[in-house]
């Protein structure tokens, strides 16, 4: 497999640049699942749940990923209305990854076993977040300094998935940046790719250093090199706009890209970069008309997941996201952070989206520390 994106003559290394911008791209196909365009929703605990994932493709993201679930509250779930939408996706989103964390190879292969019954695509393992009280349960990144367990977590998910469905792992460069945490990062790369992984998403941060300090894709672009052409490396970290997208991946070779924190609260990154990968101008920031409507129409999802009268406060640290598009984003932060049902929403929006206006790119200082 070659790369996505291919820079030619008329690639810039600026997206802003317009038509100067073209690239040619190949298709994502993440074992035997089409997934198309080579910018994806990534997995972001506590907020990727069915109405942002929806709101997401409907926006250009070819693929998503669920919030991350642990194995032992996969194994001990019943079928309940107050946990149900945990396990909730629709053929809308497909294809629709669930992704899973926990400790215990056996355990983790029956949490893998309930995302396939729910109808996943695809299979995602967590091996990268950094949250510590995920790591002080040898979950999430803390795999990273045990290889054995890790790979042995692999072999057994990969064993009890059926053959077509992909498993993909998520991992950061290392637990940190010694070269013990270096060769170990690579064992569970090379040993994962021999088990029959179908990809893997790297972010170029260390887990200790959690998001503090800029992601190294150098270091992505040396694993994508290490792997070689037939094995498919997306890429983590940094990516707050469309232009940080199309260099990504121009500067280091993977196939893909996973956005997460930039794509809170702005699902229009992912048409963003439809246009500039297809060599067209950058698209404006959304007016407010149109964040108005969107906004609305998540809210609307939401209550359909959740209910009427429980979807207002799962939505409130949307809103707050949401703000930061809004030319007067800390006023508008601040309605939202008090909304609790649809009444107050509206009232939220009638007070700061009824006169349509330019939107503006959020800032990356907007961002906070998600598990991503």
């Amino acid at each position: 497999m070659t790369s996505l994106l291919e820079p030619n003559s008329n690639t810039a290394s600026n997206s802003k640049s317009g038509t100067e911008n073209a690239a040619l791209y190949r298709p994502l196909k993440i074992g035997n699942v089409a997934v198309g365009f080579p910018v994806v929703q990534a997995a972001l605990s506590g907020y990727s749940d069915w109405p942002m994932r929806v709101i997401a493709r409907r926006h250009g993201a070819s693929y998503s990923l669920c919030e991350v679930m642990l194995d032992k509250f996969l194994v001990e779930l019943k079928d309940r209305k107050r946990t149900q939408h945990f396990l909730h996706n629709t053929p809308e989103e497909q294809p629709v990854a669930g992704q899973l964390m926990g400790a215990e190879p056996e355990q983790f292969a029956l949490g893998a076993k309930k995302l396939v019954e729910a109808g996943f695509a695809v299979i995602d393992i967590n091996f990268g977040c950094p949250v510590k009280k995920v790591l002080g349960r040898c979950r999430g990144g803390f795999h990273l300094s045990q290889p054995a367990v890790a790979l042995e977590i692999v072999r057994q998910t990969r064993d009890i998935v059926p053959a077509h469905i992909p498993v993909t792992i998520k991992m950061r460069r290392g637990l940190d940046d010694s070269q013990e945490s270096r060769d170990r990062f690579f064992e569970i790369l090379d040993g994962a790719f021999g088990y029959g992984i179908d990809a893997i998403t790297v972010h170029g941060r260390t887990v200790v250093q959690r998001y503090i300090g800029p992601s190294r894709w150098s270091f992505l672009k040396e694993v994508k090199q290490h792997v070689g052409p037939n094995r498919m490396i997306l890429g983590s970290g940094d990516l707050f706009t469309a232009d940080d997208c199309l260099r990504m991946m121009q500067e280091t070779g993977i196939d893909g890209v996973t956005v997460a924190r930039g794509c809170i609260g702005n699902p229009w990154i992912f048409e963003q970069c439809q246009a500039i990968f297809h060599g067209k101008p950058l698209p404006p920031p959304p007016s407010l008309y149109r964040q108005r409507d969107v906004i609305l129409e998540h809210f609307k999802l939401a209550e359909e997941l959740y209910g009427q009268d429980k979807a207002g406060v799962p939505m409130r640290k949307f809103g707050i996201k949401y703000s930061a598009l809004h030319p007067q984003s800390l006023e508008v932060r601040e309605s939202f952070a008090r909304v609790k049902n649809l009444l107050e929403w509206s009232a939220a929006l009638d007070r700061w989206y009824s006169v349509d206006g330019p939107g503006v790119y959020p800032s990356a200082a907007h961002t906070e520390q998600e598990c991503e």
